[in-house]
């Protein structure tokens, strides 16, 4: 699979819904993550980032205005003895429960599938990162339907410096929407500051569609962090 440019990846889709990015810089001591999310409807949009402990949550900008919190209220990111979870949906507090008790990743997603929001049935996509190494997953549909779930995961340890992957929920805007199809995207990390990385990523989300972002920067011996938070409508 080739390298592509995160960026020009991200710009030339004006609908991938939420991703996730997570890959390790050119150096090889640090380990970056990206997760974004967008909206087409006005309850979609009325949201913002939160920090929550190590991790964030959601939250409606507009409390007035929410009609339906139930798939778009949740933590996205949670961490646990190390482990940085992300996930676009409750499937968080599945993960951050089993890994609790000892058992996997894989454990807590095959008792989970995708989201009841018929005709779409949005993927839920997840990961994990600890140390050097992380994973990714993705529930959906079976070719659109409703009752059928497939399962896929993807295991990538020891990163190799400068690469990363790349998931979302969907190809492409459209109606219904897509699902995301086959492996996760390989994508190419530039050498430059993580602050840079991170405004890049907000930049390159189309303008009419993006809601929010987190970044984080992990270093891998020390386990000492960095966050950045963006929220459109708090810039607005």
């Amino acid at each position: 699979m080739k390298a592509v440019d995160l960026f020009e990846n991200l710009k030339q889709n004006n609908y991938p819904g939420r991703g996730i990015a997570i890959g390790r810089t050119p150096c090889g001591k640090k380990i970056r993550i990206a997760y974004f999310i967008m909206g087409r409807s006005e309850n979609s949009r009325n949201r913002v980032f939160v920090e929550d402990g190590e991790g964030i949550r959601t939250k409606a900008f507009d409390e007035s205005k929410m009609k339906d919190p139930s798939l778009i209220i949740y933590a996205p990111v949670r961490v646990i003895n190390g482990t940085t979870i992300v996930t676009n949906g409750d499937q968080t507090d599945t993960i951050y429960d089993y890994l609790k008790q000892g058992k996997t990743f894989e454990d807590a997603l095959r008792t989970r599938t995708f989201e009841p929001d018929g005709p779409n049935f949005t993927p839920r996509i997840s990961a994990v990162v600890k140390g050097d190494s992380y994973a990714m997953s993705i529930l959906k549909s079976a070719e659109g339907n409703g009752d059928a779930v497939r399962r896929y995961f993807f295991d990538y340890p020891n990163e190799l410096p400068g690469y990363g992957h790349l998931i979302h929920t969907y190809e492409s805007d459209g109606n219904p929407l897509p699902s995301f199809e086959g492996e996760p995207t390989l994508w190419e990390m530039v050498k430059e500051p993580f602050e840079d990385f991170s405004d890049h990523v907000w930049e390159a989300l189309n303008p009419d569609n993006k809601v929010s972002l987190f970044t984080r920067v992990i270093d891998i011996e020390t386990g000492e962090t960095r966050t950045r938070i963006y929220n459109r409508n708090e810039e607005e």
